[in-house]
Protein backbone atom coordinates (compact mmCIF):
# COMPACT_ATOMS: atom_id res chain seq x y z
CA UNK A 1 0.00 0.00 0.00
CA UNK A 2 1.33 3.41 -0.92
CA UNK A 3 0.23 5.96 1.63
CA UNK A 4 -0.84 9.23 0.08
CA UNK A 5 1.03 12.44 0.88
CA UNK A 6 -2.10 13.59 2.64
CA UNK A 7 -2.18 10.36 4.66
CA UNK A 8 1.51 10.63 5.52
CA UNK A 9 1.08 14.25 6.64
CA UNK A 10 -1.94 13.28 8.71
CA UNK A 11 -0.07 10.41 10.42
CA UNK A 12 2.91 12.67 11.16
CA UNK A 13 0.61 15.35 12.52
CA UNK A 14 -1.21 12.88 14.74
CA UNK A 15 1.99 11.37 16.14
CA UNK A 16 3.37 14.77 17.10
CA UNK A 17 0.11 15.66 18.83
CA UNK A 18 0.47 12.44 20.88
CA UNK A 19 -2.85 10.89 19.99
CA UNK A 20 -3.32 7.13 20.13
CA UNK A 21 -2.33 4.55 17.55
CA UNK A 22 -4.77 1.64 17.44
CA UNK A 23 -3.94 -1.83 16.13
CA UNK A 24 -6.74 -3.94 14.66
CA UNK A 25 -6.58 -7.67 14.10
CA UNK A 26 -8.85 -8.28 11.16
CA UNK A 27 -10.38 -11.46 9.76
CA UNK A 28 -12.14 -11.62 6.42
CA UNK A 29 -13.53 -13.80 3.68
CA UNK A 30 -11.75 -12.40 0.64
CA UNK A 31 -14.07 -13.99 -1.94
CA UNK A 32 -15.93 -10.78 -2.84
CA UNK A 33 -12.91 -8.45 -2.76
CA UNK A 34 -10.14 -7.37 -5.13
CA UNK A 35 -7.56 -8.03 -2.44
CA UNK A 36 -6.45 -5.91 0.51
CA UNK A 37 -5.00 -2.82 -1.15
CA UNK A 38 -7.35 0.08 -1.91
CA UNK A 39 -7.89 0.61 -5.63
CA UNK A 40 -10.03 2.99 -7.69
CA UNK A 41 -13.32 1.45 -8.87
CA UNK A 42 -12.77 -1.80 -6.93
CA UNK A 43 -14.04 -3.13 -3.61
CA UNK A 44 -11.15 -3.98 -1.27
CA UNK A 45 -10.61 -4.90 2.37
CA UNK A 46 -8.55 -1.77 3.00
CA UNK A 47 -11.18 0.39 1.34
CA UNK A 48 -13.93 -0.98 3.58
CA UNK A 49 -11.78 -0.46 6.70
CA UNK A 50 -10.99 3.10 5.63
CA UNK A 51 -14.69 3.85 5.23
CA UNK A 52 -15.59 2.36 8.61
CA UNK A 53 -12.79 4.12 10.52
CA UNK A 54 -13.46 7.44 8.77
CA UNK A 55 -17.16 7.19 9.59
CA UNK A 56 -16.38 6.47 13.23
CA UNK A 57 -13.84 9.30 13.62
CA UNK A 58 -15.67 11.83 11.46
CA UNK A 59 -12.65 12.52 9.22
CA UNK A 60 -10.82 10.86 6.33
CA UNK A 61 -8.56 8.12 7.68
CA UNK A 62 -6.28 5.68 5.82
CA UNK A 63 -5.28 2.58 7.74
CA UNK A 64 -1.80 1.08 7.35
CA UNK A 65 -1.94 -2.66 6.70
CA UNK A 66 0.58 -5.38 7.51
CA UNK A 67 -0.04 -7.75 4.60
CA UNK A 68 -1.50 -6.91 1.19
CA UNK A 69 -3.36 -10.14 0.46
CA UNK A 70 -4.50 -10.81 -3.12
CA UNK A 71 -8.01 -11.10 -4.52
CA UNK A 72 -9.76 -14.20 -3.17
CA UNK A 73 -7.32 -14.68 -0.28
CA UNK A 74 -8.69 -14.86 3.27
CA UNK A 75 -7.37 -13.93 6.70
CA UNK A 76 -7.91 -14.86 10.32
CA UNK A 77 -5.47 -12.30 11.68
CA UNK A 78 -4.25 -9.58 9.35
CA UNK A 79 -3.20 -6.34 11.04
CA UNK A 80 -3.99 -2.69 10.40
CA UNK A 81 -3.26 0.48 12.38
CA UNK A 82 -4.65 4.00 12.43
CA UNK A 83 -4.31 7.11 14.60
CA UNK A 84 -7.11 8.69 16.58
CA UNK A 85 -7.57 11.72 18.83
CA UNK A 86 -10.60 10.14 20.55
CA UNK A 87 -10.36 9.25 24.23
CA UNK A 88 -12.39 6.09 23.73
CA UNK A 89 -10.64 3.02 25.24
CA UNK A 90 -8.77 0.99 22.62
CA UNK A 91 -10.88 -2.14 23.12
CA UNK A 92 -14.07 -0.22 22.26
CA UNK A 93 -12.99 0.28 18.65
CA UNK A 94 -13.60 -3.38 17.88
CA UNK A 95 -17.41 -3.36 18.38
CA UNK A 96 -17.74 0.19 17.04
CA UNK A 97 -16.07 -0.77 13.76
CA UNK A 98 -17.80 -4.14 13.43
CA UNK A 99 -21.15 -2.37 13.47
CA UNK A 100 -19.97 -0.38 10.42
CA UNK A 101 -18.25 -3.16 8.45
CA UNK A 102 -19.83 -5.71 6.08
CA UNK A 103 -20.38 -9.17 7.55
CA UNK A 104 -17.44 -10.74 5.72
CA UNK A 105 -14.93 -8.42 7.45
CA UNK A 106 -14.66 -8.65 11.25
CA UNK A 107 -12.29 -6.93 13.67
CA UNK A 108 -11.29 -9.58 16.20
CA UNK A 109 -9.69 -7.17 18.68
CA UNK A 110 -8.36 -3.62 18.99
CA UNK A 111 -5.44 -2.56 21.18
CA UNK A 112 -3.26 0.51 21.64
CA UNK A 113 0.32 0.36 20.35
CA UNK A 114 3.24 2.76 20.49
CA UNK A 115 2.83 5.80 18.23
CA UNK A 116 5.81 4.96 16.01
CA UNK A 117 4.79 1.34 15.39
CA UNK A 118 4.46 0.47 11.68
CA UNK A 119 3.12 -3.04 10.92
CA UNK A 120 5.39 -3.56 7.89
CA UNK A 121 8.60 -2.10 9.31
CA UNK A 122 9.23 -4.19 12.42
CA UNK A 123 10.20 -7.83 12.89
CA UNK A 124 7.35 -10.32 13.10
CA UNK A 125 6.36 -13.91 12.43
CA UNK A 126 3.68 -14.56 9.82
CA UNK A 127 1.82 -17.83 9.48
CA UNK A 128 -0.13 -18.77 6.36
CA UNK A 129 -2.27 -21.83 5.71
CA UNK A 130 -3.04 -23.29 2.31
CA UNK A 131 -5.93 -25.76 2.12
CA UNK A 132 -6.29 -28.35 -0.63
CA UNK A 133 -9.52 -30.29 -1.20
CA UNK A 134 -8.21 -33.63 -2.48
CA UNK A 135 -11.24 -35.35 -3.97
CA UNK A 136 -12.41 -36.78 -7.30
CA UNK A 137 -15.43 -34.47 -7.44
CA UNK A 138 -15.53 -30.91 -6.04
CA UNK A 139 -17.76 -29.90 -3.12
CA UNK A 140 -19.40 -26.52 -3.84
CA UNK A 141 -19.42 -25.38 -0.21
CA UNK A 142 -15.60 -25.27 -0.25
CA UNK A 143 -15.24 -23.54 -3.63
CA UNK A 144 -14.11 -20.24 -2.05
CA UNK A 145 -11.99 -21.63 0.79
CA UNK A 146 -9.96 -24.49 -0.68
CA UNK A 147 -7.99 -25.43 -3.77
CA UNK A 148 -9.84 -28.31 -5.41
CA UNK A 149 -7.45 -30.97 -6.74
CA UNK A 150 -8.74 -34.16 -8.33
CA UNK A 151 -5.47 -36.01 -9.01
CA UNK A 152 -4.14 -38.47 -6.38
CA UNK A 153 -1.57 -36.89 -4.05
CA UNK A 154 1.29 -38.57 -2.17
CA UNK A 155 1.21 -36.76 1.18
CA UNK A 156 4.45 -38.37 2.44
CA UNK A 157 6.35 -37.11 -0.61
CA UNK A 158 4.90 -33.62 -0.09
CA UNK A 159 5.94 -33.68 3.57
CA UNK A 160 9.46 -34.77 2.63
CA UNK A 161 9.72 -31.95 0.10
CA UNK A 162 8.35 -29.33 2.52
CA UNK A 163 11.23 -30.01 4.92
CA UNK A 164 13.71 -28.50 2.43
CA UNK A 165 12.05 -25.08 2.54
CA UNK A 166 12.87 -24.62 6.20
CA UNK A 167 15.70 -22.21 6.97
CA UNK A 168 17.10 -19.03 5.46
CA UNK A 169 17.17 -19.09 1.64
CA UNK A 170 16.99 -16.93 -1.44
CA UNK A 171 13.42 -17.63 -2.61
CA UNK A 172 13.69 -15.91 -5.99
CA UNK A 173 12.47 -19.13 -7.66
CA UNK A 174 9.31 -18.92 -5.57
CA UNK A 175 8.14 -15.37 -6.18
CA UNK A 176 6.18 -13.63 -8.89
CA UNK A 177 7.91 -11.43 -11.44
CA UNK A 178 5.86 -8.54 -9.98
CA UNK A 179 7.96 -8.62 -6.80
CA UNK A 180 9.49 -5.21 -6.08
CA UNK A 181 11.53 -5.95 -2.99
CA UNK A 182 15.16 -5.17 -2.25
CA UNK A 183 15.98 -8.78 -1.36
CA UNK A 184 14.39 -12.16 -2.03
CA UNK A 185 16.05 -13.78 1.00
CA UNK A 186 13.56 -14.95 3.61
CA UNK A 187 13.57 -17.28 6.65
CA UNK A 188 11.07 -20.11 7.06
CA UNK A 189 10.82 -21.10 10.73
CA UNK A 190 8.31 -23.90 10.45
CA UNK A 191 6.48 -25.74 7.66
CA UNK A 192 4.32 -28.83 7.60
CA UNK A 193 1.38 -30.59 5.99
CA UNK A 194 -1.41 -32.57 7.61
CA UNK A 195 -4.57 -34.21 6.39
CA UNK A 196 -8.16 -34.45 7.57
CA UNK A 197 -10.58 -37.04 6.24
CA UNK A 198 -13.96 -35.76 5.10
CA UNK A 199 -17.23 -37.52 5.88
CA UNK A 200 -18.29 -36.77 2.29
CA UNK A 201 -15.22 -38.64 1.06
CA UNK A 202 -11.84 -37.25 0.12
CA UNK A 203 -9.66 -35.20 2.43
CA UNK A 204 -8.27 -31.79 3.22
CA UNK A 205 -4.51 -31.41 2.99
CA UNK A 206 -3.38 -28.26 4.81
CA UNK A 207 0.00 -26.61 4.37
CA UNK A 208 1.05 -24.44 7.33
CA UNK A 209 4.08 -22.19 6.92
CA UNK A 210 5.63 -19.65 9.31
CA UNK A 211 8.34 -17.18 8.40
CA UNK A 212 9.69 -13.69 8.90
CA UNK A 213 8.00 -12.51 5.72
CA UNK A 214 6.89 -13.72 2.31
CA UNK A 215 7.47 -12.56 -1.25
CA UNK A 216 4.67 -11.83 -3.70
CA UNK A 217 2.81 -15.12 -4.33
CA UNK A 218 5.53 -17.06 -2.49
CA UNK A 219 3.19 -19.27 -0.44
CA UNK A 220 1.00 -20.04 -3.45
CA UNK A 221 4.06 -20.99 -5.54
CA UNK A 222 5.35 -23.24 -2.76
CA UNK A 223 1.88 -24.82 -2.58
CA UNK A 224 1.84 -25.28 -6.37
CA UNK A 225 5.28 -26.87 -6.24
CA UNK A 226 4.22 -29.26 -3.48
CA UNK A 227 1.19 -30.26 -5.55
CA UNK A 228 3.61 -31.15 -8.36
CA UNK A 229 5.59 -33.22 -5.84
CA UNK A 230 2.38 -34.95 -4.75
CA UNK A 231 1.66 -36.10 -8.31
CA UNK A 232 5.25 -37.22 -8.95
CA UNK A 233 6.05 -34.44 -11.46
CA UNK A 234 8.78 -33.08 -9.14
CA UNK A 235 10.93 -35.27 -6.89
CA UNK A 236 11.04 -34.24 -3.21
CA UNK A 237 14.84 -34.08 -3.22
CA UNK A 238 14.77 -31.66 -6.18
CA UNK A 239 13.60 -28.82 -3.93
CA UNK A 240 17.11 -27.71 -2.77
CA UNK A 241 18.25 -27.58 -6.41
CA UNK A 242 15.21 -25.49 -7.37
CA UNK A 243 15.84 -23.09 -4.49
CA UNK A 244 19.52 -22.73 -5.43
CA UNK A 245 18.66 -22.12 -9.09
CA UNK A 246 16.75 -18.89 -8.24
CA UNK A 247 14.83 -19.66 -11.46
CA UNK A 248 11.05 -19.20 -11.33
CA UNK A 249 10.65 -21.53 -14.32
CA UNK A 250 11.99 -24.49 -12.33
CA UNK A 251 9.39 -24.23 -9.54
CA UNK A 252 5.78 -25.32 -9.81
CA UNK A 253 2.77 -23.20 -10.86
CA UNK A 254 1.13 -20.56 -8.69
CA UNK A 255 -1.72 -22.31 -6.87
CA UNK A 256 -5.16 -20.64 -6.92
CA UNK A 257 -5.83 -17.95 -4.27
CA UNK A 258 -8.96 -19.56 -2.79
CA UNK A 259 -6.98 -21.99 -0.62
CA UNK A 260 -4.83 -19.33 1.04
CA UNK A 261 -5.45 -17.76 4.45
CA UNK A 262 -3.26 -15.48 6.54
CA UNK A 263 -3.59 -17.16 9.93
CA UNK A 264 -1.69 -14.77 12.21
CA UNK A 265 1.00 -12.13 12.56
CA UNK A 266 2.97 -12.10 15.80
CA UNK A 267 4.92 -9.05 17.01
CA UNK A 268 7.07 -8.62 20.10
CA UNK A 269 5.21 -7.56 23.24
CA UNK A 270 7.07 -4.26 23.48
CA UNK A 271 4.97 -2.67 20.71
CA UNK A 272 1.93 -2.48 23.00
CA UNK A 273 0.88 0.29 25.36
CA UNK A 274 -0.22 -1.09 28.71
Amino acid sequence: MKESKKGQDKNKEIITSQTKRILLRVSYDGSAYHGWQEQPNATTIEGELNKAVSDLLGEEIHVIGASRTDAGVHAYGNVAVFDTPLRMPAEKYMPALNSRLPGDIVVQNSVQVKPDFHPRKVKCKKTYEYTILARKIPLPKYRNTACYYYRPLDLKAMQEAAHFFKGRHDFNAFCSAKTSTQTTIRSIYDIGLNEQKLKEGGRFITLSITGNGFLYNMVRIIAGTLLEVGTGAIAPRSIPEIIMSKDREKAGPTAVPQGLSLKEIVYSKDIYVE
